[in-house]
Formats: C-alpha cells, sequence, structure tokens
C-alpha cells in the first residue's frame, strides 16, 4: 500500500507540491513563483501556461527531492487561488487570455451596472456573495465581450472556462487528451454563478452574467474522485479539490460548527464553520460553501476576506526597495518599539471585507518628520492584524460566536511580531499549529480520505498539534486607542475612485 498522499497548491505567487505521511507531517517539497503581471493600474494577470509548467515542475521536484514515485502515493489533491479566472481552447490546450486573478478590479463598471437598480446584494440571497470585482462571474463576462471571438468560440465549443482548480485539474488528468473539466463546490461558491442551495450553475445567475453554461465545468463534492493524473503522477488519483481558504479550514481540521481559523498570506482569509446550515451576514461577510465530503450534506462556513496582507510585504520588497527579502521585515519592523503613529491602510483593490468598498485606495496616514522606514515596515505588518479584528468583529456580531482561540496559518504565520500583536489586538490567544502550511494539509487530507488513506476526520483530528501560542499582553486602553487610530485611517480610503 502506498504509504503517502500529494498535495498540489498552485497559490496567487507560487505553486508548490508537497508529500505527507499518515501523521500529516511533511516528507517532501517543491515551490517556484510565477509571475505577476500588471496591464493596468487595477488590473492582475497571471499566465496560465506558465501556472500548468510551474505545476509539473515542483511535482517532478518535490518526487525527486524525497526519491519517491507515482507508486508511493495514494492519492493527490488540489488547491488554489479562488475567483481566478482561465478560458481556454479544449482543442490545443492553448488559453484565450491571460488569468484575470482574483485582485483585479477591471469589472467595476460591470459590477456597479449589474448592481445599479437593487444594489449590492442583489444576489446574495442565493449566492451568500456581494456584488464585487473579486468574484469570477463577472470576470469571465468581460472576457466573453472583450476578447476577439471568445463569445463565439465559446458558442461553438472551442472555448472553455475554469477557476485555477480546473485548469490544473484538466492539465493533470491529461489536458487535450481527456483532461477533466471539473471542479468543486467551494470553488464553484465563489464564482457568482452557482446556487448555494442546488450546488449548481444557476440559470438567472448565467443569464444575467451572460455566460453560456456549455462553458463551465461540472460541479462535484470537495472530497471525491476527479480523474487520474498523467506524467510524474501517472496512475494516482486525483481524489480532493478545494479552494485554498477552504483547504486550510480542511487542514485546521475545523469539522465543528463554532471551529475557526484564519490564514495568512498574499491576503488574509478568517473562516468560521456554521455546519450544514448556511447564516447570511448583514456584517460584510461572505457565505460560502466550506467544504462536502461525498454525498453528505454541505458544511458551510463565514468568510472575512482581506485582499492585501502579505501582498504588502511583497510590495515593500518589490515597489518601494525597503527590504532585499520579505522575512527581513520582522528585523526592521522590530527595531523601532511601535508604529510611530504611521497607519497603512493596503486598498490596492478596494477594500474587500467587512466594508466591500471598491471605490477605496491605498493610504499612509500619520506621517511626520520622525517616521522612518522601519515605521512603515511595523505599519505594514499591523495592518494585517487590524484588519483580522474588523473580520473578527464582524464575524461575531453574524454568529453571536465569541472565539476563545483564533487558529492560524500560512506562510506570515512565522512572524513573531505579528503574531504577537495579533494575539494583542484581538485580546484572544493565537494558535499556530505544528503543520502551519495547512493549505496543502487540506488538500491531501481530502483525497486521502477519498480513498481510505484516512478513515475519518476523527482521525484527521488526532493529526493536529499545537506548535505556538502567543498570549495577549497589551492593555485594553492601548488597544482601544490603537483601533481609534485604524479606523480613522480606513475612513481615509474611501470616495478615492469617482
Amino acid at each position: 500500500m502506498a504509504d503517502y498522499v500529494g498535495a498540489l497548491d498552485s497559490g496567487t505567487t507560487s505553486t508548490r507540491f508537497m508529500v505527507f505521511d499518515h501523521r500529516g507531517k511533511v516528507v517532501a517539497i517543491d515551490q517556484k513563483e510565477h509571475r505577476q503581471i500588471f496591464p493596468k493600474p487595477g488590473w492582475v494577470e497571471h499566465d496560465p501556461l506558465e501556472i500548468r509548467d510551474r505545476m509539473f515542475e515542483v511535482i517532478t521536484g518535490a518526487l525527486s527531492k524525497a526519491g519517491l514515485s507515482a507508486d508511493d502515493l495514494a492519492a493527490v489533491g488540489i488547491t488554489n487561488q479562488r475567483e481566478t479566472a482561465v478560458v481556454w481552447d479544449p482543442n490545443t490546450g492553448l488559453p484565450l487570455h491571460n488569468a484575470i486573478v482574483w485582485q483585479d478590479t477591471r469589472t467595476a463598471d460591470l459590477v456597479a451596472e449589474l448592481g445599479s437598480v437593487e444594489g449590492q446584494d442583489r444576489f446574495r440571497s442565493k449566492t451568500g456573495l456581494p456584488l464585487a470585482t473579486y468574484f469570477t462571474g463577472p470576470k469571465i463576462s468581460w472576457m466573453l465581450d472583450n476578447v476577439v471571438d471568445l463569445r463565439e468560440r465559446a458558442a461553438s465549443g472551442d472555448a472553455i472556462f475554469g477557476t485555477v482548480d480546473t485548469w490544473v485539474l484538466w492539465n493533470l488528468t491529461g489536458g487535450v487528451n481527456g483532461g477533466r473539466h471539473a471542479t468543486d463546490v467551494t470553488n464553484a461558491s465563489r464564482t457568482m454563478l452557482m446556487d448555494l442551495d442546488t450546488l449548481q450553475w444557476d440559470d438567472e445567475l448565467l443569464a444575467v452574467m451572460r455566460v453560456p453554461r456549455s462553458m463551465l465545468p461540472a460541479i462535484r463534492p470537495s472530497v471525491g474522485l476527479f480523474g487520474t493524473a498523467v506524467g510524474s503522477l501517472d496512475g494516482v488519483p486525483v481524489a480532493g479539490i478545494l479552494g485554498d481558504q477552504q483547504a486550510a479550514l480542511f487542514g485546521q481540521t475545523c469539522f465543528e460548527p463554532g471551529d475557526a481559523k484564519n490564514t495568512y498570506g498574499t491576503g488574509c482569509f478568517m473562516l468560521l464553520n456554521t455546519g450544514t446550515v448556511r447564516v447570511p451576514s448583514d456584517s460584510g461577510l461572505l457565505t460560502t460553501v466550506g467544504y462536502q465530503i461525498g454525498d453528505q450534506l454541505p458544511v458551510y462556513a463565514l468568510e472575512g476576506s482581506i485582499a492585501i496582507t502579505g501582498a504588502l510585504v511583497q510590495w515593500l520588497r518589490d515597489n518601494l526597495g525597503i527590504i532585499d527579502n520579505s522575512e527581513d521585515v520582522e528585523v526592521l519592523a522590530r527595531s523601532v518599539d511601535d508604529n510611530g503613529g504611521v497607519y497603512f491602510v493596503p486598498a490596492f483593490s478596494g477594500l474587500f471585507a467587512p466594508h466591500w468598498r471598491s471605490d477605496a485606495r491605498g493610504v499612509i496616514s500619520g506621517l511626520t518628520r520622525f517616521a522612518t522606514k522601519a515605521h512603515f515596515a511595523r505599519a505594514a505588518l499591523e495592518a494585517t492584524a487590524f484588519q483580522t479584528r474588523e473580520v473578527l468583529d464582524a464575524m461575531y456580531e453574524d454568529s453571536g460566536v465569541k472565539l476563545t482561540t483564533l487558529k492560524v496559518d500560512g506562510g506570515m504565520v512565522v512572524n513573531d511580531l505579528l503574531m504577537q500583536f495579533q494575539a494583542d489586538i484581538l485580546d484572544v490567544p493565537v494558535v499556530r499549529p505544528v503543520v502551519a502550511e495547512t493549505t496543502a494539509l487540506g488538500a491531501a487530507y481530502a483525497a486521502g480520505l477519498a480513498v481510505g488513506f484516512w478513515e475519518s476526520t476523527e482521525e484527521l483530528k488526532s493529526n493536529w498539534g499545537v506548535g505556538q501560542t502567543w498570549q495577549p499582553a497589551m492593555a485594553n486602553d492601548r488597544r482601544q486607542e490603537l483601533l481609534t487610530a485604524w479606523r480613522k485611517a480606513v475612513q481615509r480610503t474611501l470616495d478615492w475612485v469617482d
């Protein structure tokens, strides 16, 4: 019997392949970045062929590092950046446009038009989502209207669509030679084209967005067989797909209503398991599918989505040159005692949860001659914690659940300064598990569960272990002072775009 399970994690800035053993421990990993393409202000694109090539490279790389082959893997799962739209020709396997990334704001006019009469919540009762540039449906609509001949190609079957999981799955299972065109319920729930109750593409939504059903992948449960891999993974079942934030929920074993996690990556995403009942939000959160295991009822979640967190550190590195490497930000931020009165609201793509203001743009406020690049670094880290506090407050308003601890994961949780400030500003303990990269682990868990490598979610829970805990240590007066200043800074971002 195979001893391991693999996970392909196709994220916003990189693709990686990880191999896990039965205890959920990392056996092998390989990772490669891909380009971020910015054709115009507010536009963000990826090259789908580059993502495809990175996928095959990291699979080969990770297996080679560990001396493993396809025979050693019981299954492989996929997790992915969500809401990013890819359109390609199924006959040639070639993209018909660059992927339009979830951060992209080019659909702002279309989104405004869709909400001009009935408002931002026009489709919320059916989709759980507010009208926003974030989601995939308007991106497909934009491509159909702006890419030459695309609508005609779609009508003739020469153009199909997928979020990144679908693009990866199609290529991983053969591409033009029988690649599977499918997605899972978590990714489909982020398109604004799926009914949260039926878990199927909705005719009304498709008509409004002018998206032909023939372009769309089949929607399947998150845990179950999607196809069989080719190439370096030849013969391995592809048995699980989850959008990255739902994968982290699964990897953190948040299987009970009230369980919550926060993932710190390019953006920051807090999810609260609400069980088999979908909870509508009155506080700016999203109602989304958390996961679905086989033919069981789907598990729903409330989500607070923050667009820019880790990407802000990259911006300090790549755009301003304040640091040479991302990990340098903590050392620089520690060189000062506080933020020096500087607050950084990174509304580069507008504000996501709980504000949902596409007219907002980034602001650095509170500047004096005292401010240095070290204060910029500290303010950038604190922005992540402040935005998380806003989401947590909204989550409490909607659910009535007061968190006693927050499970955290993702690339930024290695930053001890950020994690301590997060505990301080939330006034709850912050807990990092032994395996902090739970997005890939969640995809592996889903795939392994589908093929019987793991028998139950209870077995998965037994794998989870505490790596480190940060206890709040800030006086309440100081916490409220910082939060008041942050809220003032957020107000300065609004109404920037006419």
